[in-house]
């Protein structure tokens, strides 16, 4: 009985600050035509203290739609074009040595900033991609002998084109593994693509004004900590990455010979964090299994390897993560 009355104050308490979720999504709604699924996937990221990689062919407002979130929110923003000739000291910054002052300063580069934009990240060598290793894992830089701190929040939103192979560098896993979410955006319903056409044959594109700060966003992620996770819950979220790792174990011994490698600790932390934050949208104070399935194949589909088999079968990963979706006993 106690647990029941202290969940409900929780729900009266989280509705109450996820109110803001509302003005943020009406924001990008009045300039971004449809796609609810990457605003989510964008909140999730900003809620949750994670990296986004969004995957999907030109023209689908992946930029505009990182853009318009970074100028709702008062802070700090920068775009990253990768290309193949880019050096790390483009992204991080260099030391540059005065004459007059017969010593190295430190130029910081665009990564010192709340939200960091990087356009087509695969365009660019590993050696660039790397450089941000460090910046989204431990959220600081190294220059020279220096380490800095970088703004919080901090957020890496990276953009990636599938359709050209020519002059792309693929991800290293390493990498990848540090996105939260991989998020695959598709074409808009034809409805949606009349309206888009409407839009933009306007004279003058909606006007984005901040509606929150940055540390209405850092009050929030404290919020979103306070999401209640049963440990049903998450027994349910371990069995979902462990049936990655070992299929049989779950009665999908079919799979083993798909899948070469599954989800790292990663992937459960990620899971059971994009839940939460998937809860916090929905204005609920605790995280049912709806919310773990919504968040799944976003979390995982870029943390399964797969067989050359699977690739012969035309097996994908999404169809792995169904499979092992409908298979875990849900509590």
């Amino acid at each position: 009985m106690a647990e029941a009355i202290d969940i409900r104050e929780l729900n009266i308490r989280i509705e109450q600050k996820s109110a803001f979720v509302s003005n943020l999504v009406d924001g990008m709604h009045n300039v971004i035509v449809g796609q609810r699924h990457l605003i989510d996937s964008l909140l999730i990221g900003l809620l949750s203290n994670g990296h986004i990689l969004l995957e999907g062919v030109p023209g689908l407002a992946k930029t505009l739609a990182i853009k318009t979130l970074s100028q709702l929110i008062d802070s700090q923003y920068s775009r990253i074009q990768f290309t193949p000739d880019l050096l790390p000291a483009d992204v991080v910054g260099t030391q540059i040595y005065s004459q007059k002052d017969e010593r190295f300063h430190v130029k910081k580069g665009p990564v010192f900033a709340n939200f960091v934009l990087a356009d087509e990240i695969n365009r660019a060598p590993a050696k660039v991609q790397s450089a941000l290793l460090e910046a989204m894992q431990e959220h600081q830089v190294t220059i020279g002998d220096e380490s800095f701190s970088l703004p919080t929040p901090f957020m890496v939103m990276a953009t990636q084109n599938p359709i050209e192979q020519e002059g792309t560098y693929m991800l290293p896993e390493a990498q990848v593994d540090r996105f939260m979410l991989k998020v695959i955006i598709d074409y808009p319903t034809l409805e949606e693509e009349k309206l888009v056409i409407r839009e933009n044959l306007r004279e003058r594109m909606p006007e984005v004004r901040p509606l929150i700060t940055a540390n209405d966003i850092l009050e929030a992620r404290r919020v979103v900590n306070e999401v209640y996770i049963d440990e049903k819950i998450e027994q349910y979220i371990a069995d979902i990455v462990f049936a990655t790792r070992y299929p049989e174990r779950y009665g999908l011994g079919e799979l083993s010979q798909m899948i070469t490698f599954g989800g790292s600790p990663r992937a459960s932390i990620n899971l059971a964090k994009a839940s939460r934050a998937y809860a916090f949208i929905r204005r609920r104070g605790y995280v049912v299994p709806e919310d773990v399935r919504a968040v799944a194949y976003d979390v995982l589909r870029h943390r399964i390897g797969l067989s050359y088999e699977a690739e012969a079968s035309n097996v994908t990963t999404e169809g792995i993560i169904s499979e092992i979706i409908n298979k875990v006993q849900v509590p």
